[in-house]
């Protein structure tokens, strides 16, 4: 098995990459200010539970597939894109009646799902654990498949207490622009199609 000095480095490294301001970041920050801590709880697991996917096709070697493949990268890329848009369109466009998140939240189960599809159409995702995990990987050491979902495991929960910081400290600013329900769906919508223009500017760098 990843001998104790690697995966210490490896645990290191990650807190440094989880640490930094991120996509997922500002993606769980908007939800949390536009529903609460508990949206933004929810948007966490929903992230969450996409790494875990993004794990699980490392580990069968769909992410080499995907990330060399052309074709598979910009479909996936785009409707990223795409999905974003739509997002950030809707909370920008959505009426002051209609925009107040208090009195019309959105169930947890739709943002948990919302956080998932954001995270399987982040291309970037798929070039992170192509990139970076292989190199905490010594095929002298195991099985492959089973070094790539202990380390991704790892890296999963580092990233959910990363998560977790900035939605419960975004949920403290929602709170204070409650029944400012404009302000919030226009920063939501900002955030969103902020998110579209960096997914779609993701290069196959690797």
């Amino acid at each position: 098995m990843i001998s104790m000095s690697t995966f210490l480095v490896f645990v290191v490294a990650s807190s440094a990459l989880v640490l930094i301001p991120g996509p997922n970041h500002l993606y769980i920050a908007a939800r949390s200010i536009a529903q609460g801590r508990s949206g933004g709880i929810a948007s966490v697991f929903g992230v969450g539970t996409g790494t875990l996917v993004h794990i699980a096709a490392a580990a069968a070697g769909l992410s080499y597939v995907i990330a060399r493949s052309a074709t598979l990268f910009n479909v996936i890329k785009w409707a990223g894109v795409a999905y974003l848009a739509y997002l950030g369109f809707r909370a920008l466009l959505r009426r002051h009646e209609e925009a107040s998140y208090e009195a019309r939240p959105q169930p947890l189960r739709a943002i948990f799902l919302e956080g998932m599809v954001v995270n399987l159409l982040n291309p970037k995702v798929i070039l992170f654990f192509l990139a970076f995990l292989p190199q905490f990987v010594h095929p002298e050491a195991g099985s492959v498949p089973l070094q790539i979902m202990v380390l991704g495991i790892t890296l999963l929960l580092l990233g959910m207490v990363s998560d977790m910081i900035y939605a419960l400290g975004a949920g403290m600013l929602g709170a204070r622009l409650r029944g400012r329900s404009n302000t919030v769906g226009r920063l939501s919508g900002v955030v969103y199609l902020g998110l579209g223009v960096a997914t779609a500017l993701a290069g196959r760098s690797v």
